[in-house]
């Protein structure tokens, strides 16, 4: 079993993965270069822990790990709860502090949330293709995704309770949801963005979107982080400036420079090359992601690969696209490449279960005919 397993691997998204990682790492020690590279060394220490659960997660079956999600699930939203109890860092609670380290449950309530729809979606889908989009159907997992990302905004932290709905919207797609749905979804939240914007959002988070659509509103406040990304990623031209010679970086004038603003880091010091190089590992693995959820075994498979696919796509588009200006800064980390040990561990699960889904299917059949090539999967 293992060696099928090993044999149908789709081996460039882990192939994808390293890479990022090592220009990460790169990135990240010199980034901390004035803080002795402590943020370095802990990301070292966090790659060696999540390599264990890279290869737990890629043996052990998916469809054990789905079968006890729904208590998972409940165990995850006990943790959310619990951790709106504990000291703020940055005015957020979303960590608990053991010593000098840090655990952000709401990365691994990604991964959990994810696999319980997963569960409950195949499952609908196996009582006929239109059951999903039955409003019954649809309120349940409405719920089920809500909760989570409600405690997640009282932490608050809204960037990762984006990423959420960006799952969930990829899970509904494959599931085979009625397309007026989608359609009624992209009125309602037409109507309930300013909504949100007027009545809902904080100061400071209307400020960031003040700040995207005007960056001269406060470039010495609110808009002074954005201004001095795009001067970074400027001034890296096409090879850069060299690791630890970046001036906004290594001067301070660029944070945070490891998390948030990383990409700017390597913009300034390693050049559009790497840069770009980093964006094309982001579509490979993402595009590698959804050839898994089409050619995944089951739907439970299909439809929790397509999650994790939304999951890396928000993430990519966001932090990338905050770094240059063309999004609003929410504070989400570039998967793989940002510093955080949480942040690394749950994306190391979530390749793992692409690779888990991916070793388990049958590979596409092409026979060669005179009337031309037939296509078979068996699932």
């Amino acid at each position: 079993m293992k060696k099928k397993i090993t044999k149908n691997l789709e081996w460039p998204i882990l192939i994808c993965t390293i890479l990022l990682v090592i220009i990460g790492l790169f990135a990240i020690y010199s980034a901390t270069e004035s803080t002795n590279q402590e943020e370095f060394i802990k990301q070292l220490t966090w790659i060696g822990i999540s390599i264990p659960f890279l290869i737990i997660f890629t043996i052990f079956d998916y469809d054990t790990i789905a079968k006890i999600s729904p208590i998972l699930y409940f165990l995850i939203l006990l943790v959310l709860v619990a951790v709106l109890f504990t000291e703020p860092i940055s005015g957020a609670t979303s960590w608990f502090t053991f010593g000098s380290f840090s655990v952000q449950p709401s990365e691994f309530a990604k991964i959990i949330v994810i696999i319980f729809l997963a569960l409950i979606m195949s499952r609908m889908k196996k009582k006929g293709q239109k059951e999903i989009s039955r409003p019954t159907r649809l309120l349940l997992l409405l719920i089920i995704v809500s909760i989570p990302i409600l405690l997640i905004i009282k932490q608050p932290d809204y960037g990762t309770a984006i990423a959420f709905v960006a799952a969930f919207l990829f899970m509904l797609f494959v599931a085979g949801i009625d397309k007026k749905y989608i359609i009624i979804s992209v009125l309602l939240v037409s109507i309930a963005i300013p909504l949100i914007y007027q009545f809902v959002l904080p100061e400071h988070a209307k400020k960031r979107i003040d700040v995207f659509l005007n960056p001269d509103l406060d470039p010495r406040g609110s808009g002074y982080n954005l201004t001095q990304s795009k001067i970074a990623i400027g001034a890296g031209e096409l090879l850069g400036m060299g690791l630890l010679k970046g001036n906004q970086t290594q001067l301070g004038f660029l944070y945070p420079k490891s998390t948030d603003f990383i990409f700017s880091v390597i913009g300034e010091e390693m050049g559009f090359i790497i840069a770009g190089a980093v964006i094309i590992l982001y579509v490979v693995l993402i595009t590698k992601a959804l050839y898994v959820s089409k050619t995944a075994k089951d739907d439970l498979g299909s439809i929790m690969a397509a999650g994790i696919a939304g999951v890396f796509f928000f993430h990519m588009i966001e932090n990338i696209g905050m770094t240059m200006g063309l999004l609003p800064i929410t504070g989400v980390p570039l998967p793989f490449v940002s510093y955080g040990g949480s942040s690394l561990l749950s994306n190391f699960i979530m390749i793992a279960l692409l690779l888990n889904i991916s070793g388990r299917r049958q590979k596409a059949i092409f026979i060669g005919q005179e009337g031309g090539e037939f296509w078979a999967k068996n699932r």
